[in-house]
């Protein structure tokens, strides 16, 4: 079987920018600058969705993004509700240690904080997946981002041991348990999002026969956005949306993801607030698929703090890359015919790699 590392591989996405120090740049260089961030040369394009129930109509709504108990006994029904009508929640006790969340931000700034010839032993390469790097959706944007990530698919012993050559040990022990902790929990939520659109075990082969995913698809993103002179006009991560079933998303105590909501007065950029010991969850592009547009996967971005330095772990979450996700069948009738066809995940980041924000429409049929 094919690994999410070779699915990457096979549909690079070319950033040719050099690795810059942005923590020694005390101005805002013309390449990082962005003219309007609420113009934002955002690919886009219109796909059937039902998010369009959501009362968000202008910058700096006060209506908040949902946050959902998992040991309510009503969590998948909410967990629905917030995929229909937001595409983005956050979950509280979830079952992940926060011992285990502190230690994985601790391996971010450990990481962003070594000196940049030190990060660039362990740089991807050109056609490479894992590593220290600039965000793949950079070539789809005329400005850079103010950010750098650090990407794991698989093991992070190779390129730990050029980081930390004397202790990578402890370092690759953390991502190994977070890995391991997060699937868990993503089987979890998985199962809470089916059983909201009314889809059961016995409907889903692909979750294996005792139906815990086990040969579901991951990968870690470790980000960095390092204190900016010039907030107001950078970017730390431009608009996009995940190729994803879902992503789980650890952020610190440090505001800056904000999630782009279509209402029917316009819609607008509304903030995801830190929720302690919270994480939040995104609806992406494959899970949109699956629920026939019922769930809409979400457009989301991250700005900058001009004092603060901002870290984030992101777990993309996906099937085996050779399972074709297509509308299921339960969500498919007379009146709502298929509105995408078969794809695995492995063509959509292809689709993806050379269409971006619009990948969604070139798998999307003609509905009559």
């Amino acid at each position: 079987m094919p690994s999410i590392s070779e699915s990457y591989r096979n549909h690079p996405v070319h950033v040719h920018h050099k690795h810059p120090d942005l923590y020694s740049l005390q101005e805002l260089p013309e390449s990082y600058t962005w003219t309007n961030l609420n113009n934002d040369h955002t690919p886009t394009t219109t796909y059937p969705s039902s998010n369009n129930n959501c009362n968000i109509t202008s910058e700096g709504s006060s209506v908040n993004v949902p946050v959902i108990d998992l040991n309510d006994p009503n969590a998948s029904k909410l967990i629905g509700h917030a995929c229909k009508t937001w595409g983005v929640f956050q979950v509280v006790n979830h079952g992940v240690p926060l011992s285990l969340l502190d230690d994985i931000q601790w391996v971010g700034q450990t990481l962003f904080s070594l000196p940049s010839h030190q990060k660039l032993k362990a740089a991807r390469s050109p056609d490479g997946v894992t590593g220290y790097g600039l965000a793949r959706i950079s070539s789809f944007f005329p400005k850079l981002m103010w950010s750098e990530g650090f990407t794991i698919v698989g093991s992070p012993l190779d390129h730990f041991h050029q980081l930390w050559p004397q202790d990578y040990n402890k370092y690759c022990d953390i991502v190994v348990q977070y890995d391991e902790t997060m699937k868990k929990l993503a089987g979890k939520l998985m199962w809470l999002m089916l059983d909201s659109l009314g889809i059961t075990k016995e409907d889903l082969k692909w979750a294996g026969s005792k139906g815990h995913f086990n040969d579901a698809c991951a990968a870690l993103q470790l980000n960095s956005y390092p204190s900016c002179p010039d907030p107001d006009r950078a970017m730390g991560l431009a608009p996009h949306t995940d190729s994803t079933l879902f992503t789980i998303l650890y952020q610190n105590n440090i505001s800056g993801l904000q999630v782009k909501l279509d209402g029917s007065g316009g819609g607008g950029w509304v903030t995801v607030p830190p929720v302690p010991g919270g994480l939040v969850i995104n609806v992406g592009d494959l899970l949109h698929i699956l629920s026939n547009g019922l769930y809409s996967s979400v457009l989301h971005r991250v700005l900058v703090n001009r004092t603060r330095q901002r870290f984030s772990a992101a777990y993309l979450y996906g099937p085996p890359v050779n399972v074709e996700i297509c509308p299921h069948a339960k969500l498919v009738g007379p009146t709502r015919p298929a509105l995408y066809r078969p794809v695995t995940w492995t063509e959509y980041l292809g689709t993806k790699a050379k269409h971006f924000n619009k990948a969604l429409s070139y798998v999307q049929l003609c509905v009559t």
